[in-house]
């Protein structure tokens, strides 16, 4: 299911976007704290990258497997531009004491066919806040784009994790996850 929204875009003139109104949800967390959680749009582009800036060294490398300080333009456009259809990505905000929203999470897959997955599985990433960590958010997200994906026609979500990611095998360990050897190289694992 798609919506028309006009969305203000910060400063641009305002245009029509398309989105699966469906993504848009709130999450409790185990801790009690809510977040939002909706697609991402063109214009998060300053938000998205305000987030991975704050990510720590650690969860910056587990989330893009390099070691990189910020998106780079061109990741930064491929990250937001998204159609929601071969690629589908959503945030989670928390809204702050001051009202204003803040990107805790990011979560996304993009569907194959590509030379390691077949038409019907997709690849997906996300990456946590590392003061949102360990309330449940991750799983709550891959469950949350599990079902989206699984409505699409997406089989399997994969994953290639780096060997000392523990809590996301623990995320592929309760959505029902394999492991192996991912064909990218022997210093990461695939999560099927």
């Amino acid at each position: 299911m798609s919506a028309d929204v006009t969305l203000p875009t910060r400063g641009l003139a305002a245009a029509p976007w398309r989105f699966p109104s469906v993504l848009i949800d709130r999450l409790r967390l185990d801790d009690g704290r809510q977040v939002i959680v909706r697609p991402v749009l063109a214009f998060d582009a300053a938000a998205e990258q305000d987030f991975v800036r704050a990510l720590s060294a650690v969860s910056r490398l587990r989330r893009f497997h390099v070691g990189l300080r910020e998106l780079p333009p061109s990741l930064l456009r491929a990250m937001t531009e998204v159609d929601h259809d071969a690629h589908v990505a959503v945030v989670a905000e928390a809204i702050g004491d001051d009202d204003e929203a803040s990107i805790v999470a990011d979560a996304r897959y993009v569907r194959g066919p590509t030379p390691d997955l077949a038409a019907d599985e997709a690849e997906f990433a996300i990456a946590v806040a590392d003061a949102w960590q360990g309330v449940g958010l991750g799983r709550a997200l891959m469950r949350h784009l599990s079902r989206h994906a699984s409505r699409h026609g997406v089989q399997r979500l994969v994953g290639d994790v780096l060997p000392g990611n523990r809590a996301m095998f623990a995320i592929a360990d309760a959505l029902g996850g394999r492991l192996a050897v991912s064909p990218n190289g022997p210093g990461v694992i695939r999560t099927r």
